[in-house]
């Protein structure tokens, strides 16, 4: 009998299949572990209280009370799910006040919203963009970029991480060919936790006549004095960015994504987008919780300064020890640098048994030898929090002769 996994390449399965089986071998899987509760600055997993430091809840509003109060409430009078798609059936009236809602507090004309992050980025880019464009992308953009660049079927291009001089290369050689030009960024990298040079990228797009396009999804809630993103973090003048991309389940603890810009642009993608044609509306409930969470970002900010000072105090924290942390500054997201695979696993595993659970990160996801913990830092984290983890990294660094 034929094996279904021949369809796949035999070489990329062996290969995943062996890692899976030398971590189970060795004991050091630390993937998937189920959490029994909600995520956050602690968690239970295996019965064992552990410090969380892999959430994306970096506001903490996971358990927020309001949170929870609005959840009920909207479960009690919508039910579980939206019934059918937003464009027939599935719109209620907490998914237009969502939208109002987002728009207001992204400084654009409209937004809409969609059941996933991932497929926001993709049904954005092959929505807007076909043969005749080209989208321009940073090389360490999120795979749902990538993904919505092959699905698009316009051209696309790559510019070196960050690199603003290799980004206006790019243009100044490719953009004469083509009708229309988007350049997409992350407004923080989710491996290495650094920010996009956001108003140099937008002089040099207009300097090409070129769009832009910033995919907030680490950035919304955890950068900028108000906690509102990349452009509250560069202080920069609303409808400078063309396109604002965000999601709805890291700093917002619900689950979607967004697009904010133009309300032409948006009018067209509720009529034209295919997840938002045929893909199930955000379930109601989820929607209320989103909403919530905007009206509070706003009015705690001392939620964000306290994210913000936990974030200075780690980073400055495991740099003094030694560790590298590549270009992460001022977002939760900090990349401890391992190196190799099975070191990176190992020393997840020992912060495990010490009471701290922290995803190891390898290859493809980031550079052979680039293996890394993924610390991500949230604003519920407490002194004593902070001061076990230092301690702990320390610890095992020098136990294995990594610092």
């Amino acid at each position: 009998m034929t094996d279904i996994t021949e369809i796949i390449d035999n070489k990329r399965i062996k290969d995943l299949l062996a890692r899976e089986k030398n971590l189970e071998r060795f004991n050091l899987n630390t993937y998937m572990l189920p959490i029994e509760g909600p995520s956050s600055r602690t968690v239970t997993v295996e019965g064992k209280e552990m410090i969380m430091l892999g959430s994306y809840s970096y506001l903490g509003l996971i358990s927020h009370p309001e949170i929870i109060k609005v959840a009920h409430e909207a479960l009690d009078k919508y039910g579980s799910g939206a019934g059918g798609v937003r464009l027939l059936t599935g719109t209620t009236v907490l998914h237009k006040q969502l939208e109002n809602r987002i728009a207001e507090f992204k400084h654009t004309e409209d937004s809409i919203i969609y059941s996933s992050g991932y497929v926001t980025n993709m049904t954005l880019i092959s929505t807007l963009l076909g043969k005749d464009d080209l989208v321009i992308i940073d090389k360490y953009d999120h795979q749902s970029i990538y993904d919505g660049c092959i699905l698009s079927k316009a051209d696309w291009k790559r510019f070196n991480h960050n690199d603003l001089s290799d980004l206006d290369r790019v243009l100044e050689e490719h953009r004469k060919h083509y009708k229309r030009v988007l350049v997409v960024v992350d407004g923080v990298y989710s491996m290495d936790g650094d920010i996009a040079p956001m108003p140099e990228i937008v002089d040099i797009a207009k300097k090409h006549d070129a769009f832009t396009m910033v995919d907030e999804a680490h950035a919304l809630g955890a950068i900028g004095p108000n906690g509102k993103g990349i452009d509250d973090y560069y202080d920069m003048k609303p409808g400078s960015i063309d396109i604002m991309m965000g999601t709805l389940s890291k700093a917002i603890p619900s689950i979607g994504g967004y697009i904010a810009g133009n309300k032409k642009m948006i009018t067209y993608l509720r009529y034209a987008s295919n997840a938002f044609i045929f893909s199930a509306a955000l379930p109601p409930v989820m929607t209320a919780v989103a909403l919530k969470a905007f009206d509070i970002i706003e009015d705690e900010k001392e939620r964000v300064h306290a994210l913000q000072k936990n974030i200075k105090t780690f980073i400055g924290g495991v740099k003094e020890m030694g560790f590298d942390t590549l270009k992460s500054k001022d977002t939760p997201i900090v990349p401890v640098i391992i190196g190799d695979d099975i070191k990176t696993f190992r020393f997840a595993k020992k912060m495990k048994k010490e009471g701290i659970l922290v995803p190891p990160i390898v290859f493809p996801a980031v550079p052979r030898e680039g293996g890394r913990l993924r610390c991500c830092v949230v604003a519920t984290h407490t002194e004593d929090d902070m001061d076990k983890i230092l301690s702990t990294l320390e610890k095992i660094g020098k136990d294995m002769k990594v610092i």
